[in-house]
């Protein structure tokens, strides 16, 4: 069908028509006179709708094959369980810490801990990335642990992917005197699991940490304050996107090719990037 300014592979008529639903009742909600912050509704909506049919015709195109990246040729999933689609099979996603993948990749770690895996694009992309580690990938969602433990089978890692739930700080102390890199992202709870006070082994360990302000306001110096005496400390901000466009994205709009590798985040959610002093 043509929708817009490009073809694009139908999305499922539910979505279109609850989105369409939702946008009615907002609008018929608003005063006579609408605040900006009620049009930045709708246009959020419709960029996460568009982005969601962007998805679809990357999924039509190429499948839930991951086009570019560190994480390229890997196979992924058709719905994320949370957040955007389409940068994921981009391989654009989070690509500001792409250098720092390649140097943990480089270095001699033996294993990854990921709290806040998700469907695995970090759990599974990184064994895939360094056949040497094991993968520890833990999240408190049980539908996003089937999510993960369904990807690493299907990528031919699951024998070094060990899925858990809840992570707590002292559980960094079995992973003592091991050659470890710390993947976080919480939603906030890096406040509660992070804390080196009660887990020691952390000021030997690489962290690569997703910071969320935006939650729990503090988080961002309350990490930088806790790791300083143990680590140099990295902030790395969102930065605009440079990628290789699969030729059926090159001829669609600048609008849909910036849409394809928006995050959906509300705000800077920066990371920091610690690695251990040398004692």
């Amino acid at each position: 069908m043509r929708l817009g300014d490009g073809w694009f592979e139908e999305a499922p008529m539910s979505l279109t028509t609850d989105v369409a639903r939702m946008m009615r009742q907002w609008v018929q909600a608003w005063p006579a006179e609408p605040e900006p912050g009620h049009l930045l509704r709708v246009l959020r909506l419709l960029g996460q709708w568009r982005s969601q049919m962007l998805a679809n015709t990357y999924l039509k195109h190429q499948g839930a094959t991951i086009y570019g990246g560190p994480f390229r040729g890997m196979q992924y999933v058709s719905a994320a369980t949370e957040g955007a689609l389409i940068p994921r099979l981009l391989g654009t996603y989070e690509s500001e810490l792409h250098p720092y993948l390649a140097a943990f990749a480089a270095a001699d770690l033996d294993c990854v801990v990921d709290v806040g895996c998700a469907e695995g694009y970090y759990a599974v992309g990184l064994a895939r990335m360094m056949p040497q580690v094991t993968v520890h990938a833990h999240d408190i969602d049980p539908a996003a642990r089937e999510a993960c433990a369904a990807l690493a089978a299907r990528n031919g890692v699951a024998d070094r992917v060990v899925i858990g739930g809840a992570f707590e700080p002292q559980d960094f102390e079995a992973f003592a005197g091991r050659r470890v890199l710390v993947l976080m992202d919480a939603e906030g709870a890096e406040l509660d699991v992070l804390q080196p006070a009660l887990s020691p082994a952390l000021a030997d360990m690489s962290l690569i940490v997703e910071t969320h302000d935006l939650y729990r306001p503090g988080t961002l110096a309350a990490m930088m304050e806790r790791f300083s005496a143990t680590h140099d400390i990295v902030r790395v901000d969102q930065q605009p996107k440079v990628f290789d466009l699969p030729p059926w994205l090159q001829t669609l709009s600048h609008l849909d090719q910036l849409l394809a590798v928006w995050e959906w985040r509300v705000q800077p959610t920066p990371w920091l990037v610690m690695r251990p002093r040398a004692r």
